[in-house]
Order: C-alpha cells, then structure tokens, then sequence
C-alpha cells in the first residue's frame, strides 16, 4: 500500500515537472514580452489622450443620478452650517426636524454603459427625529455631522475608528457609525476623502513608482518585500513618477509577496498594488490616479471565483454601496489577465488544487451574470458560464503546485506574452 501511495507521487511530480517544462519551453526572450508591452501602454496612452472623461451630467439620462464632489474643508464647513441653520429654522417653526437622505439601496443603482460604472439615482428618503423607527439614525446622522464639523474647524484627519470610540454608547459598533458616514457624504454632496475621516493603511504598492508623500519623496523599488504602505489620505500624494509599463494590481496578499520577493517589475518594469482582500477607499484612488496620471494599463491577478471578479469589477464599475462617489473611485479599463476559470485546464491545474464551489459561490456567480457591467463584456461572460457549469473554482497559489516561482517565472510571462487578457 505504502509503495502504491509512493508511485502515484512520484508519478504526479513528474506529470507537474513535465507541466512546467512544456509551458515554459513556449516563452519566447524577454525582450519579445517587453515589446508588446510597450505597445500596450502606447495603446493606453492614446487611449487617454483621445477620451476625456464625460460628467454625469452631459449624458441626458432617462433618470436623474447624483453625483458627489470633492469639496474643500472650507466648503464642507459651511455647508453643514448652512444645514444647521435650516435644521434649527425648521425646529423653531415647530416643524421638528427632519433629515432628506439619497438612498443607497440596491434597488437606487444604475449602471451607466456610456461611463462604465454604477451611478446613484436620484432617489431620497426622510429621516425624521420624532419618529421611533428613525430617531437612533436621526441622531446618529447629527453627532457625525457635529464631529465632522469639529474636523473642518481643527484642520484635522481622523479614523474611522476614532470617530467610532468618540460615541461608543450611541454608535454600538462601528458599521452604525461607518453606514452613517456614507449617508453624511451623500447629504453634503462631498466625497468621503472631503471629510477628513480615512480607514486604517490596508493597500500596499511596490515597484517602478516613485511618489511624495506628505512632502517626503518615496521610491518604490527601495521598499522591500513589504512594500509601502498606501496613504489613507490620498491628498498627501503628488508627483507621481514612474517607467512602469503597466499597473499589476493583485488580489491577495501571498501573491503580492511572491511577486514582490522575486522582483518581478525589475523583470517586466511594471507596479504591483494590492489591497490584500476586499478594495478599501484609499488603494482604490491612489489606482486611480496612478492610471490617470501616468497613463498606464491596469492587469489585474485574481482568484479564479466569484469573488475575485467582484473585487475586479469594485475597482473599475464601482461598488453599490459607494456608488454615489464612483466617479472618483473608479479605475476604467482593467484588463482582467487571470486566474481565469479556462486557465484551469490551460495550463493543467491539477485536480486536488481545484475546489468545488459551494452552493454560496454559484449564486455569486449566477448574480454576476446578470449584472449589466458584465453582459457588457462577452469574454467575462463566457469565462463566468464555464466557472458555474464546471462548479470549480482555484487560487492563485494553486499555481505553486508547479513550484513556489512558477507564477512568476513562468504564468505571467506566458499571459503578458500571448496577450492573454480580457
């Protein structure tokens, strides 16, 4: 029994040993790969050159959106006095008070095909204080604003999580005080960034970038395995220089390291981002502004699921619960590169490395298909069909079933080289 378990590893390390080789004897010198990456960003920068960015409001949609603005602190200040003023005006009629909110419900989103993002339409809901069912939000919505009033009069940044422990006993937990906080964008018509409350430093970024930050000039390539840490607030970044010729940007983080420990932008010269997991606001703009600024394509690595799609249309059509700030959070054109659901059988991914997908998983995907920024796009479509029919789903580490480098001595390389993106 002993010697039958021995042959069948022995016979699996050579079929994987065999894999590697026959994909690796395909790629073609280097300077072949950096070639057709330089006619991609040449494609992207043309690209940014011939199309200016349309505003919301030249489109002459069937229905009204919203869009917010990224306001100065002064204009935030007098903004909330302006509606403390109403407020107290409206109490001493003896009218009460009463706040009129933009809805966020999935229900008040429109994807826009002419932007390529989710918009909020235009759809509001009265918040009154003499209400049961709405006075802990109706106070909860006036403590924030007070708070964010005390930070335009201090010149201050805070947490999102200080801003929570300045109320423990109103908020209750922090996705109270968090939810509520959205909802103040949205009142005051300003981003989240104007208001001065950022999330702890998530997003980390290595490679061909240098950039200032707060005054002090930071190179990327110097930083390690680590990587630096992305600013939480994105105004403190300026004079992005970089030659890059293209953004990775990378789902999770034991990818991000591998790709970082081997130096793969000294290889093919390029920026690697991550947000380790979920995109947060700040890793979200600073995507931004790298591709606007320096004009670069965006590929993108993600997990070969449901969720992995999620998190790459997050970053370039916008998430539903942000949607009224799309315009500033969303990264257009990113390429999806992999792992993609036909790359399974592509390069051989061996059986034990595929999971089955839970009942969860196939009605995430089943949902993706029927959203329009999918339909839009007929190879995700045809990519998320083959994931939900064979019910499999991979990691990127299922990659290192080939060894610990193969993704980057061999996958990417092979991807970047067919031009094998959607």
């Amino acid at each position: 029994m002993a010697d039958k378990k021995k042959r069948r590893r022995a016979a699996a390390d050579s079929d994987s040993d065999s894999d590697t080789l026959q994909f690796k004897s395909k790629l073609k010198p280097d300077s072949n790969i950096l070639q057709i990456l330089k006619t991609l960003k040449s494609s992207a920068a043309n690209t940014a050159a011939s199309e200016k960015p349309r505003p919301l409001s030249e489109l002459n949609l069937a229905t009204a959106c919203r869009e917010v603005a990224d306001l100065p602190l002064s204009s935030v200040q007098s903004t909330i006095e302006s509606l403390a003023l109403s407020l107290a005006h409206s109490i001493l009629s003896g009218n009460g008070f009463s706040f009129s909110v933009p809805s966020r419900a999935a229900a008040n989103q429109l994807y826009v095909p002419e932007l390529d993002r989710i918009v909020l339409k235009d759809k509001s809901s009265i918040r009154p204080f003499a209400n049961v069912s709405s006075v802990r939000k109706s106070t909860i919505t006036t403590r924030i604003i007070q708070l964010i009033h005390q930070l335009c009069l201090k010149n201050i940044h805070v947490t999102k999580r200080d801003l929570f422990y300045t109320d423990v006993k109103l908020f209750q937990d922090q996705s109270h005080s968090d939810a509520i906080l959205d909802d103040v964008s949205c009142i005051l018509g300003c981003t989240r960034s104007s208001l001065n409350v950022v999330a702890a430093e998530k997003g980390v970024v290595v490679g061909r970038l240098i950039f200032s930050d707060n005054g002090d000039m930071i190179d990327c390539t110097k930083m390690g395995m680590g990587g630096k840490a992305i600013p939480p607030n994105i105004d403190r970044v300026g004079d992005m220089q970089s030659d890059a010729l293209f953004i990775l940007l990378v789902e999770k983080d034991a990818a991000y390291m591998r790709l970082a420990e081997d130096r793969f932008y000294n290889r093919f010269p390029c920026i690697i981002v991550t947000a380790k997991g979920q995109p947060d606001v700040a890793t979200r703009l600073f995507l931004r502004k790298m591709k606007m600024e320096l004009k670069l394509p965006v590929l993108a690595l993600v997990d070969s699921d449901p969720y992995g799609l999620k998190i790459l249309s997050v970053y370039g059509c916008g998430s539903k619960n942000m949607s009224y700030d799309s315009a500033n959070l969303t990264t257009p054109d990113i390429k999806w590169l992999g792992v993609r659901p036909s790359d399974l059988d592509k390069y051989n991914i061996p059986e034990q490395c595929r999971l089955p997908m839970t009942e969860q998983d196939l009605k995430t995907g089943r949902d993706l298909l029927e959203e329009d920024f999918v339909k839009k796009n007929p190879g995700w479509v045809e990519e998320l069909n083959l994931m939900v029919k064979s019910k499999q789903k991979a990691e990127i580490q299922a990659l290192s079933s080939f060894g610990f480098q193969y993704l980057t001595e061999v996958y990417l390389p092979l991807k970047l080289q067919q031009q094998d993106w959607l």
